[in-house]
């Protein structure tokens, strides 16, 4: 029988075939004050993550251990890269999606649909034709510690789709409470959505609802899982499908089916994860006040977050 450390718990035999016996859990960075938006730069082997209430992005290394890579971030909250390498980030304070280029300067993608403003861009991820999807809650208007409290000029809270070439920006979801946490599948042909309105609404379920992608529209194929503990903030995938989602106790791992296969305990509320690492198998946790990591013996699916040549 394999012994598993305190901080793995494995429900379903297949855990076993992901993580390892010899793993251990170590804070790499602490004390900040809400942590999110990780994002792996093979290239530089480096570890992108905000700081939200701080409006700070953090940089962390193994080598060269952790520094500040931009202040006065208007609240950034999720962030993830294009295939050239370019950072996307979502922030709440001016409420939009950014492109930070080559040169470091900021190029705004998004910040109206339909002549409004939109609420707080939250999450985003980049298809491999280039189209950038993200998410768009309330959380940065409704106090001021993620954002400025404002009004709400949007009738829901969509998921986007944006065409980079055209500037086109399409809601293709809109019946989300809050949307928050996005990721495809490997193949891309499905794209996972939390649902997290149950940070402020007992009511609403914490689940992560799944749509199969039929070329820019998505087609609702309902509840893809259940958590049983908090509620479903950012996401990644690994190479075998497999689907890791931020939760109240830590990070759940669940197979294709949407059965859960194991736990990875954390001592803080987790927002949010990315793979990264030479061999993309280290696993980074942005969890409340630290950034915590972990081996893994399986791959994340994110061809060019991972890449060493963006």
């Amino acid at each position: 029988m394999i012994t598993l450390p305190p901080f793995l718990l494995a429900l379903d035999d297949r855990f076993l075939q992901l993580v390892h016996p010899m793993a251990q859990l170590n804070q790499i960075a602490s004390g900040f004050t809400w942590t999110e938006g990780p994002v792996w730069f093979g290239d530089h082997d480096c570890l992108l993550f905000s700081d939200i209430p701080s409006q700070r992005v953090m940089r962390w290394s193994e080598n060269e251990g952790l520094s500040t890579y931009r202040t006065g971030t208007q609240f950034n909250n999720g962030n993830t890269r294009d295939q050239t390498g370019r950072l996307i980030g979502c922030r709440h304070g001016t409420r939009d999606v950014v492109r930070t280029e080559l040169n470091g300067s900021l190029t705004v993608l998004a910040s109206h649909y339909a002549g409004k403003r939109l609420n707080s861009p939250n999450d985003v991820v980049v298809s491999s034709d280039g189209a950038i999807w993200f998410t768009d809650p309330t959380y940065g208007i409704i106090s001021n510690f993620e954002g400025y409290r404002g009004d709400r000029e949007q009738e829901a809270s969509h998921v986007f789709r944006l065409e980079p070439a055209t500037g086109d920006l399409v809601p293709v979801v809109s019946d989300f409470v809050q949307p928050n946490g996005l990721v495809f599948s490997p193949d891309e042909t499905r794209l996972y959505i939390a649902e997290s309105g149950s940070s402020h609404d007992d009511s609403v379920p914490p689940v992560i609802r799944q749509f199969d992608v039929d070329g820019t529209r998505l087609i609702d194929k309902g509840v893809f899982a259940t958590l049983d503990c908090g509620l479903p903030d950012g996401m990644r995938v690994d190479t075998a499908g497999n689907l890791w989602s931020s939760a109240g106790d830590g990070v759940h791992c669940f197979a294709p089916n949407g059965s859960l296969l194991g736990k990875i305990l954390v001592p803080e509320t987790v927002a949010n994860l990315c793979f990264g690492g030479p061999d993309g198998q280290r696993l980074f946790i942005t969890a409340s006040t630290s950034v915590y990591s972990t081996y893994v013996d399986v791959k994340g699916a994110e061809p060019w977050t991972q890449s060493r040549s963006g």
